[in-house]
């Protein structure tokens, strides 16, 4: 919806350490989008262990060197009784983002987790979906991955068809809507699931009005989409964050954002 992540990264050679501020981040938010400081310290760890070429051990002593300023009641260190459900699958998305920006080591790649839902009084489903990553300053992104803050799998169709009152009707790499640039975005996907019983289906998002970053020339990956296709025709619009009784014929669709593209075509 627009609100921002902002960060200023120092980097002292001598000391090899690194000044990591938020100062600037938007204030907590009304809605889930905040981020605990555990999130938001998770995702600085996350980015500079990936930036040590050397095996070592992934443990707190690897925040020694970083200084992190996260400010109160800000996005990424709200005050309760904040809601705060999309901080880890989402927020830590935007603010590792932010981070491999600010290095310039990466563009934007999806930066969300795609976080759907479905269920009734006796079946319930959840599961999140892959999108394009951010190019770099040497190679492509890759096409319809989980990036960053995420891992997880996807059930196999003919399971999820079997156990659940759904059918998948496609699943399929969003072609061209990575970035463009001297290295190109990876591409989002394209999924739609037609309901074939009453539920109620949700989805919790980002990157649907701000589209993720190109870097040094490159181009913006394309935004996502959410959208409910009623089983008469009728399409409806639906927001980052919907929640939607389906019929019996309607069908949701998903188009997962691409990823930014690097350089100057």
């Amino acid at each position: 919806d627009g609100c921002m992540v902002n960060v200023s990264v120092s980097i002292d050679k001598k000391e090899r350490s690194a000044i990591i501020d938020f100062t600037g981040t938007d204030t907590q938010q009304k809605n889930n989008f905040n981020a605990p400081t555990a999130i938001a310290r998770s995702a600085c760890l996350y980015v500079f262990r990936t930036l040590v070429d050397q095996a070592i051990p992934l443990n707190s002593g690897c925040m020694k060197p970083l200084k992190i300023t996260l400010p109160e009641s800000s996005m990424v260190n709200p005050r309760p009784p904040a809601a705060v459900v999309a901080g880890n699958v989402e927020v830590s998305q935007t603010i590792t983002d932010t981070l491999y920006g600010a290095l310039k080591r990466l563009a934007g790649s999806q930066g969300t987790m795609n976080n759907f839902t479905f269920g009734n009084q006796s079946d319930g489903y959840y599961e999140t979906i892959c999108g394009g990553a951010g190019a770099g300053p040497s190679f492509n992104g890759c096409d319809a991955v989980h990036t960053h803050m995420t891992n997880t799998r996807l059930t196999d169709p003919e399971i999820l068809e079997t156990r659940y009152p759904v059918r998948l009707e496609q699943f399929e790499i969003r072609a061209g809507s990575g970035g463009e640039g001297k290295y190109h975005g990876g591409d989002g996907i394209t999924r739609a699931i037609r309901f074939l019983e009453p539920m109620t289906a949700s989805i919790l998002s980002n990157h649907r009005v701000v589209p993720p970053f190109g870097l040094e020339g490159g181009k913006n990956g394309a935004l996502g989409r959410n959208t409910l296709i009623k089983a008469d025709g009728e399409v409806v619009e639906l927001g980052h964050r919907a929640e939607i009784d389906m019929k019996p014929g309607d069908l949701f669709k998903i188009e997962t954002p691409g990823g930014g593209g690097y350089g100057k075509k």
